[in-house]
């Protein structure tokens, strides 16, 4: 089946996507010169800003009734294609990425640190990398991107994190990347190959590889491969053991971006596993939901024996990983529809749980959750952003996580029937339980130690609009989720019948009732 493409001249003025990447990419070398914190700081806000107003016309422009890749860019340039375009798959991704850029600037503004002009441009173009990456058609262009993508953490961990154990996390980091680089590389390299016997010539253009891909070989390899690499990216047990320790050591600016970075892993299992080797992805489902539930359970129990507030958040990363998966892997419309808003919900919830406790951080100067307690009378609109963002994460009614939890144990239930099901819901009843208990203890509890708060040094306003800006999104898209499940709707439901095994029991058993727009909204 060929996709449908149509490009950037057909919707909109200019090239959207490329526009987007091109922003806070000039910007972040723009700020390689010296500059003054406060002039880098305007400078990061206007890129951020000015991000943010293209995503949101991206998203207006998006035509949801359409299936196949929109506001496509392709061109070559010595010897390089470059290949750009966005469909249901990803296009909550890059308003996802924008809106964390800016509200780091908005968190940098308030904790005033030291190089903070060199943490703008990091972030920045890390922003840039990403962005690029959520778009890109070309296999070897989202791989070389992806390798971009450990500079910019590199930097920001030489530049902020504790100085004992920086070499040890640069080495840890380079280890883990470095592999995961490796396992893709020889994923996409067979990819591209494996057409050369089918009298195509050499290309790493994904259209091409997804039209073509009966004529792949090695699909199993392909699969592990690519699974393995993107596990460690994502990151799933027991390809974990670098972000608890980036996560301890490293600041809070780096980690809020990285938290829509490690998103990447779980969009790159969803555009070049499933369309690609989709039968092969059916095979080595039951391995796959292993780990899942390993991660479920691992990240959630180590969450609990957690007393460093970050360690805990990295392992409820781990934790809300395999959940992640465990939507993937149930070859159904809701669970992948389910999974593409948790990557939001997630997204901006770890984000807002990390802005809370790297500015409570900043008024006690601990994250030893013993240390902290009775914050929520001082620290009222931090204490409620942690609660609200924790809340979603939990799948309360009220909120973009409701319908995403929703979603997603429905597609559980569809595959695996009630007995898994019951299994994932326990793993989230103790994501549930260990969140709440960090809230209780940090915001509630009285203190174990007396901690020396400077109360008198607030940024209010900062604090405000960050906690303002991350529940109104958590809310409104809650109170109204069927924008965003329209948006991905027509491209989940292409990629489910591209599945062999699944999508010929489909059309064997149809369904009776017909299933229309209003039926699928997740609060019914």
């Amino acid at each position: 089946m060929i996709t449908p493409v149509s490009f950037w001249s057909e919707s909109a003025g200019f090239p959207v996507l490329t526009t987007m990447t091109l922003i806070p990419f000039i910007a972040s070398v723009g700020l390689l010169k010296p500059l003054t914190s406060g002039t880098a700081l305007r400078i990061g806000y206007a890129a951020s800003l000015l991000t943010v107003a293209l995503s949101l016309y991206l998203l207006i422009l998006f035509d949801d009734s359409k299936t196949g890749i929109q506001f496509a860019e392709q061109f070559g340039l010595f010897g390089l294609n470059y290949s750009a375009g966005v469909d249901g798959l990803n296009i909550l991704f890059i308003p996802l990425t924008a809106c964390t850029s800016l509200l780091v600037m908005i968190y940098l503004s308030a904790v005033r640190i030291e190089n903070t002009r060199r943490l703008v441009a990091c972030i920045l173009g890390y922003q840039a990398i990403l962005i690029a990456a959520f778009s890109a058609l070309n296999v070897l262009q989202f791989w070389f991107l992806t390798v971009l993508e450990l500079i910019p953490i590199l930097f920001v961990v030489q530049l902020s994190g504790l100085d004992q154990k920086k070499r040890h996390l640069v080495i840890r980091l380079t280890q883990f990347f470095g592999a995961s680089f490796f396992l893709t590389l020889c994923g996409f390299l067979l990819l591209a190959f494996g057409l050369i016997d089918s009298e195509h010539e050499l290309t790493f253009d994904l259209l091409t590889l997804t039209n073509n891909n009966a004529y792949l070989h090695d699909e199993t390899l392909i699969f592990i491969l690519l699974f393995y690499g993107f596990a460690i990216r994502l990151p799933l047990f027991p390809f974990h053991g670098w972000l608890p320790l980036l996560a301890e050591q490293n600041n809070l600016t780096s980690l809020t971006v990285y938290v829509v970075g490690l998103k990447l892993g779980v969009y790159a299992m969803i555009r070049f596993i499933f369309p690609l080797v989709p039968g092969v992805a059916e095979q080595w489902a039951g391995y796959a939901i292993i780990l899942c539930l390993f991660s479920i359970f691992y990240g959630a129990l180590l969450a609990f024996m957690q007393n460093n507030a970050y360690r805990l958040l990295a392992f409820a990363t781990i934790s809300h990983s395999g959940m992640l998966v465990f939507g993937l892997f149930s070859f159904n419309e809701h669970g992948l529809e389910g999974t593409l808003l948790l990557c939001l919900v997630y997204g901006l919830a770890s984000a807002g749980m990390m802005f809370s406790i790297g500015l409570i951080y900043r008024h006690t100067k601990t994250v030893l959750i013993p240390r902290l307690g009775h914050l929520f009378d001082s620290h009222t609109a931090l204490a409620l952003l942690f609660l609200i963002t924790t809340l979603s994460t939990i799948i309360m009614p009220g909120s973009l996580g409701f319908d995403a939890g929703h979603l997603l144990l429905k597609g559980v239930i569809e595959e695996h029937e009630w007995g898994v099901s019951i299994t994932i819901l326990a793993g989230h009843v103790l994501a549930a339980g260990f969140l709440l208990w960090a809230f209780q203890r940090i915001f509630l509890a009285t203190s174990q130690r007396t901690v020396a708060y400077a109360g008198k040094d607030h940024s209010l306003w900062q604090e405000r609009t960050i906690a303002f800006a991350i529940c109104a999104l958590h809310i409104g898209t809650g109170l109204n989720s069927m924008p965003l499940l329209k948006m991905i709707d027509q491209d989940v439901a292409e990629l489910v019948n591209q599945y062999p095994v699944h999508s010929s029991q489909a059309y064997e058993n149809p369904v009776v009732e017909n299933e229309t727009a209003s039926d699928k909204e997740p609060s019914e």
